[in-house]
């Protein structure tokens, strides 16, 4: 009777001799109209909530997925890291964190820089990771991107920067704060050159990001209901003493107010960038 003892993968049987179906994992609570999905179904569709069209989070090399022709493009600068120049220390030492965020996320820095094809056309495409303290934008990430446009002079190829982030990286003080100069400054050689750089804000893209590279696409394109802004709306009302609008700092409200050219969903986005470098380039 050994077949009577062994383990069921998926059910487990109940004291009350009912079969209970292990489901731990397979479905997911929308965050914006609290339905509940099924993970395969999310998956099959771009991380977007098939009730009311709400955008999940995705990681940086999940995006790069999506917009590389059949997830194919050679990894570029993933061996860089930060050398903790200011040994900072908070509740935990800045070094100590950055093994932590190696550990979990297995990359180096809050940012993915990969050469391959969007549509036939090769391009540079930068990917920033929210789970590497909190994408925040150190040495690495300038350098990275930095990287990424003086290779886009070099192959006459358009950039794509795909934001996440909530700023600048407190950890590395001004040194961080210089990466916004030192982008910006590299971004206009790029426009120099008369190659095109697109920028893609999602959910969230603040503080020194925004203040800089993130905004200064020849295009600037965001995913639906994605935050947008420099501070938090939170810390503005507490400064202003002020409720702000509805859906402030969301990107409908920004497109509304002329700050970004377009709100494109994700099952969209390639082929919407696929034919805005059609326009700059050919």
């Amino acid at each position: 009777m050994a077949w009577f003892s062994r383990e069921r993968s998926g059910a487990e049987a109940a004291g009350d001799g009912e079969k209970r179906v292990r489901t731990e994992g397979l479905w997911l609570k929308c965050e914006a109209c609290s339905q509940i999905i099924w993970k395969k179904a999310l998956d099959d569709n771009f991380q977007i909530c098939p009730q009311c069209g709400h955008h999940f989070r995705l990681d940086a090399r999940a995006r790069l997925a999506i917009l590389f022709d059949d997830d194919v493009y050679e990894e570029l600068d993933a061996g860089l890291t930060s050398t903790d120049p200011l040994r900072f220390s908070d509740s935990k030492t800045y070094a100590k964190r950055l093994t932590e965020m190696r550990e979990a996320t297995s990359m180096n820095d809050a940012l993915v820089s990969g050469w391959g094809k969007l549509e036939g056309r090769p391009v540079n495409i930068c990917s920033m990771e929210l789970k590497f303290v909190g994408g925040s934008m150190g040495s690495v990430v300038g350098e990275k991107i930095t990287r990424a446009v003086e290779r886009s002079i070099e192959r006459r190829a358009p950039l794509i920067v795909v934001s996440a982030s909530g700023g600048a990286r407190m950890q590395e003080g001004a040194i961080s704060l210089m990466q916004m100069a030192k982008i910006s400054a590299a971004l206009m050689k790029l426009d120099q050159a008369r190659l095109p750089y697109v920028s893609v804000l999602t959910d969230p893209t603040t503080g020194g990001v925004t203040a800089s590279f993130a905004m200064l696409g020849d295009l600037n394109i965001a995913e639906p209901g994605a935050l947008i802004g420099f501070a938090g709306p939170r810390v503005i009302e507490q400064t202003i003493r002020q409720k702000l609008p509805a859906g402030f700092q969301r990107s409908e409200f920004l497109l509304d107010h002329g700050f970004l050219d377009a709100v494109v969903k994700r099952s969209e986005m390639k082929n919407y960038i696929a034919k805005a470098l059609s326009f700059f380039c050919d």
